[in-house]
């Protein structure tokens, strides 16, 4: 019997592995399908009552069931070890980025955890291993790249988002004056005013205003509403507007002549911010002037002229 086996050609023998394993992976596969099939079918039953708890626990996705729960316990661990004040600084930059989901933070703390587990693996791939055959100065920055996405990426993916609604905020605050001078010089009160710019202003100045307006909904003050937003919001131009109009609730002065006078400001300040950018553009040409196109055009215009020199003198 051995003497036949050993006649079998190698490539017998990893065909019928491979078969072998194809086959195993073609059940589970379709195993699974079936079974999704079957969820999806029950999903769409709305007389159905499911009487097991497992079978009630299948019906929801596998990111639901898997994937949260990890998550979850990476971020719990991420908060214990991470000093409380630093867990609430991250909720501080989510509630500038404009998400309010207390998941977010969790998820934000698990892939710093993460972050941290991957360094010492990337060190160990890049150094030891080296699987991309690097060397030298190559080999020290992709290695120093990785440690850097690892140690700073999360953080700089939600600084930006912060900055990006920031920005976007700025840019949108004087047409938003504009049309809550607009609506108030026309008789409408500044709650109605609000509601007006929220319906026909879409973006994350409305969502903000449109918070404002449901606390003030709920009980709560303007003045206290606006500084809500103000904390959240974190931008110079919007605490100069809070200010204000808390100033004109406390004093009695006229909303619509402070509305004015703040949209005015908000204009002459978008003009500016032109302005300086402007003047910035010539110095951020610079660098790709000088190690860019100079070359190039020193080598089309005073590369003949060298050639026909050296041609000569040799």
């Amino acid at each position: 019997m051995f003497e036949i086996l050993s006649t079998v050609p190698l490539e017998a023998y990893i065909g019928g592995l491979a078969l072998s394993v194809g086959l195993v992976i073609f059940s589970v596969v379709g195993g699974l399908e079936e079974r999704a099939a079957v969820r999806n079918t029950l999903r769409q039953l709305d007389d159905y009552e499911v009487e097991s708890i497992r079978d009630q626990e299948l019906l929801a996705p596998l990111q639901e069931r898997l994937v949260a729960p990890f998550v979850a316990l990476l971020g719990k661990f991420g908060g214990r070890f991470n000093p409380p004040e630093y867990v609430e600084s991250v909720r501080r930059k989510h509630l500038q980025a404009g998400i309010t989901d207390p998941d977010k933070v969790e998820r934000f703390l698990a892939l710093r955890v993460l972050g941290f587990v991957f360094i010492p693996v990337w060190l160990i791939v890049m150094l030891i291993w080296n699987p991309f055959a690097l060397g030298g100065m190559l080999q020290l920055a992709a290695t120093g790249l990785g440690v850097m996405i690892g140690a700073l990426g999360p953080s700089n993916s939600l600084k930006k988002k912060v900055q990006a609604r920031q920005l976007a905020i700025v840019r949108q605050l004087p047409d938003t004056l504009d049309l809550l001078v607009i609506s108030v010089e026309a008789g409408l009160g500044f709650e109605q005013a609000v509601d007006r710019v929220i319906k026909n202003v879409p973006g994350n100045l409305s969502d903000e205003f449109a918070r404002v307006l449901g606390e003030t909904r709920a009980g709560a003050s303007r003045s206290d509403a606006l500084r809500s937003m103000d904390e959240r919001v974190q931008v110079p131009e919007i605490r100069s507007f809070v200010m204000s109009m808390i100033q004109a609730d406390t004093f009695g002065v006229s909303i619509g002549r402070v509305l004015r006078s703040q949209a005015d400001e908000m204009r002459i300040k978008r003009r500016q911010r032109a302005q300086e950018s402007a003047q910035k553009a010539p110095v951020k040409m610079m660098i790709p002037m000088v190690f860019c196109i100079f070359p190039a055009l020193f080598v089309v215009v005073i590369g003949p002229a060298m050639i026909s020199i050296v041609a000569n003198f040799t």
